[in-house]
């Protein structure tokens, strides 16, 4: 790994550039902890309004640990983003950064996360440590798991289920979420850690630069345009499963929401495929208006069920020989 202060040529960071390796701009991702807090009140009997301050604090920690973990990614990254037309620019590969400075403004991030969690409840502060830990898997040699293909995308999506859970404890700090719904939404993360990463292959591949694609991230060595759209077809399909069995086990008027989440996949798989996808970046995504009749509708149509008993829904989960066995009609 290059020195950084020892490279006459580029000129010093600034204290704007030593910012932008925390990615502000990326917190928008934490819009995936809001379903957590939801869902939390929806079945635990706390309710959100009770938890105002701790959901601000929980919200405060979390962007804390997640720059910490952008920190760690832009200064091990920077010698690879060079061959990342996209990630060139960032300060990490055109600044001279100050090895002290990084690792303080890490250990300060990290630190001040994990003071905040610690204010609301030993879950949120043991998920918390089991966010600090992914980015260290994902980003750190020897383990380093974005070098290797398909685990790259398991270890990054794993983040999601983590900020799920983070949601929850902010507002329920003695249980869990259902294993199928922390199930549903990491395969969900992997559907669309290999959206991102088929979007920039297909970039690549258009500009002729895959030789640059792999020397940016070694896992793009084994992959393709096949394997990877397979990948992410089969995590859909993975998604799909889990979030079905936490729908009917849960409340069977949820499954009315399932074509609009299939839909919502649907939508993304589009996107990804255009041409300079913003699946490329998974924080554009949320800004991308082409999804937003798919997201509003899946977001509506999981509400309400909740507050609504559909005529006869517990009893179509039985099949019909065995209703009517109970009804005594069988045979008449």
């Amino acid at each position: 790994m290059t020195d950084r202060e020892t490279e006459p040529n580029k000129p010093a960071a600034t204290w704007q550039d030593y910012v932008s390796l925390a990615r502000p701009d990326h917190w928008v991702k934490h819009v995936l902890i809001l379903p957590g807090i939801i869902l939390a009140s929806m079945f635990r009997p706390e309710s959100v309004a009770e938890h105002v301050s701790d959901v601000l604090i929980g919200l405060a920690s979390a962007a804390a640990i997640a720059s910490a973990n952008y920190v760690l990614n832009e200064w091990l990254d920077s010698a690879f983003d060079a061959f990342n037309g996209h990630k060139a620019h960032r300060p990490a590969v055109r600044k001279r950064l100050s090895r002290l400075v990084v690792v303080l403004e890490y250990l300060g991030l990290a630190a001040g996360g994990l003071v905040l969690a610690a204010l609301l409840s030993p879950l949120f502060v043991v998920v918390s440590v089991a966010f600090l830990l992914s980015g260290l898997i994902y980003n750190v040699p020897p383990v380093r798991t974005k070098d290797l293909a398909f685990l790259d995308v398991l270890s990054e999506s794993i983040n999601s289920p983590i900020r799920l859970t983070l949601g929850w404890a902010m507002v329920s700090a003695t249980t869990l979420p259902p294993a199928s719904l922390l199930l549903a939404y990491w395969m969900g993360g992997g559907f669309l850690m290999a959206l991102k990463r088929l979007a920039e292959y297909r970039a690549a591949a258009a500009a002729g630069q895959l030789e640059s694609l792999a020397r940016y991230r070694r896992s793009f060595g084994p992959y393709g345009e096949e394997s990877l759209l397979l990948s992410a077809f089969l995590y859909s399909q993975l998604a799909a499963f889990f979030l079905a069995v936490f729908l009917i086990k849960y409340r069977v008027e949820y499954l009315l929401a399932l074509p609009l989440f299939a839909a919502l996949f649907t939508v993304y798989l589009w996107i990804a495929l255009k041409p300079t996808s913003s699946a490329m970046a998974p924080e554009r995504l949320f800004r991308e208006r082409g999804a937003d009749p798919a997201r509003g509708g899946s977001s509506r149509s999981a509400a309400g069920p909740h507050w609504t008993r559909l005529p006869g829904a517990r009893g179509a989960e039985q099949p019909a020989l065995h209703r009517s066995v109970r009804r005594g009609t069988l045979g008449h």
